[in-house]
C-alpha cells in the first residue's frame, strides 16, 4: 500500500513498483489544494482506496491483504505549517498514529515514511580550520538586518558543507516538527512489534507532476509557474542559500529499494543527489529552458519564518545501505520537466502566498 499515492512522488512510486513486479494499493484523501491541477489517473491495476488517513475505518480496509506500507500521505510546506498548524499536527502525525495502530497485528513485513531534510535546520558547517562547526542556527537579529549567513560561536565565518544523518535535527518549523514526529513514531513502532522500518528524509524533490498552482509545493514547481504566466521567479533573502534538488523518479527508485534492502531495516537514511544549487542559479537554470531568460528573479531580501539557510545531502548511507545513486541531475532533467509544464495548466499563486505569510508576520 502507498498512502498518499496519487499525489507527485506517490505516483511516480507506483511506478515503480508495478514495472517491478509489485500489486499496488493506494489510499488518497485527494486534497484540492494538492490535487486541483495535477493528473491523478492511475493505471487500472493500480487498487485506489478514496479516503483520508486519519480515518480508522478506511485505513482498516485499505491495509487488507497488505505485506508493506509505503506511507507517504503529509501535508507539505514550511511556509503554510507556521500558521495551519492544527491541520499540519493533524494529518502528518495524527495521521501517521492512526496508520500505524490498523498496522497491529497485520502481517506486514516493512513499513517505508517519508520525512524531510527540514528536520536538521540547518546543514552541516565547517570553521575556518576544517572542523565541524557543531550545530549551528542563524540569530534572528541578523536575518532581520538582512544578514543571511549563519556565524560560528565566535563570530567567525563558516563554509556549509553537506549534511549527513548523524547531524542533530534542530526543527526551527511546525512542518519539521511534524516530519520528525512521523519518522520517530514508525522506527520506534517498528522497534516495538518487530516490523521492519525505514525512514527516507527527502531533500528537494523536482520533477514532472507536481501541483503547480500550489505555492506552498516545490521551489521548482512554484518558479515554473510564475515564469509560465510571464512572472518573474520570487526569491527570498538574497538567492545564495544552497539545496539539494533530487529527480522525483530516482525518490521512487529509493522508495523501492527501502523496501526491499535488509540493511535499510531501522535506518534514516538522505535521499537527495549529493549536490548543492543556490536558489538564484536554479531560478536561471529553469528560466533558460523554458525560454523565458530576460525574467531574471525578484530578489525580495526578506525572510521567512522557519526557513534556514544552507542544508545539501551527504548520501553516502544511501549508497553503502540502498544502492542508490542518483541518475538525474538537475542541471541534465529539466528539459522533460520544462515539456510537461508546457503542456500544464497552472495558475500563479505566489502573490498570495506571500501576502497570506506577510498578514500573519511571518515575512520580515
Amino acid at each position: 500500500m502507498v498512502t498518499g499515492g496519487c499525489g507527485f512522488i506517490g505516483r511516480h512510486v507506483v511506478s515503480e513498483l508495478l514495472e517491478n513486479g509489485y500489486g499496488v494499493r493506494v489510499l488518497d484523501a485527494l486534497i484540492e489544494q494538492v490535487h486541483g491541477d495535477a493528473e491523478t489517473i492511475l493505471p487500472e491495476e493500480v487498487d485506489v482506496v478514496s479516503g483520508n488517513v486519519c480515518d480508522r475505518a478506511v485505513v482498516e480496509k485499505a491495509l487488507a491483504d497488505i505485506d508493506g506500507v509505503i506511507h507517504l500521505a503529509a501535508e507539505v510546506g514550511v511556509g503554510q505549517s507556521m500558521y495551519e498548524i492544527a491541520r499540519y499536527v493533524d494529518a502528518n502525525d495524527l495521521g501517521t498514529a492512526v496508520l500505524l495502530e490498523a498496522m497491529i497485528g497485520k502481517p506486514i513485513k516493512r513499513i517505508v515514511v517519508a520525512s524531510s531534510m527540514s528536520v536538521y535546520g540547518e546543514g552541516r558547517y565547517m570553521d575556518a580550520t576544517g572542523r565541524d562547526a557543531g550545530s549551528i542556527r542563524r540569530r534572528a537579529d541578523r536575518v532581520r538586518a538582512g544578514l543571511w549567513e549563519p556565524l560560528g560561536a565566535d563570530g567567525s565565518a563558516l563554509t556549509p558543507s553537506p549534511t549527513d544523518e548523524q547531524k542533530p535535527v534542530d526543527l526551527a518549523s511546525i512542518y519539521a516538527l511534524t516530519k520528525y514526529a512521523q519518522e520517530r513514531q514508525v522506527l520506534i513502532f517498528g522497534e516495538a512489534y518487530n516490523m521492519e522500518a525505514v525512514a527516507l528524509r527527502l531533500f528537494n524533490v523536482f520533477g514532472a507532476g507536481q501541483a503547480l498552482s500550489n505555492p506552498y509545493t516545490g521551489v521548482l514547481a512554484n518558479f515554473a509557474s510564475r515564469l509560465a504566466n510571464g512572472q518573474r521567479p520570487t526569491v527570498f533573502e538574497d538567492g545564495q542559500q544552497k539545496r539539494d534538488f533530487v529527480h522525483v523518479e530516482d525518490v521512487a527508485l529509493a522508495f523501492r529499494l527501502a523496501l526491499e534492502k535488509p540493511d535499510a531495516n531501522s535506518h534514516v537514511i538522505n535521499i537527495g543527489s549529493g549536490n548543492a544549487y543556490t536558489i538564484t542559479e536554479v531560478a536561471g537554470l529553469l528560466a533558460e529552458a523554458m525560454n523565458v531568460p530576460h525574467l531574471e528573479p525578484e530578489i525580495l531580501n526578506k525572510s521567512r519564518a522557519g526557513d534556514i539557510r544552507n542544508c545539501f545531502a551527504d548520501i553516502s548511507k544511501a549508497r553503502e545501505l540502498l544502492g542508490f545513486e542518483p541518475r538525474h541531475l538537475l542541471e541534465n532533467s529539466l528539459q522533460r520537466f520544462v515539456q510537461w509544464v508546457a503542456q500544464t495548466r497552472s495558475v500563479d499563486r505566489g502573490n498570495q502566498m506571500r501576502k497570506q505569510l506577510e498578514e500573519r508576520g511571518l515575512v520580515s
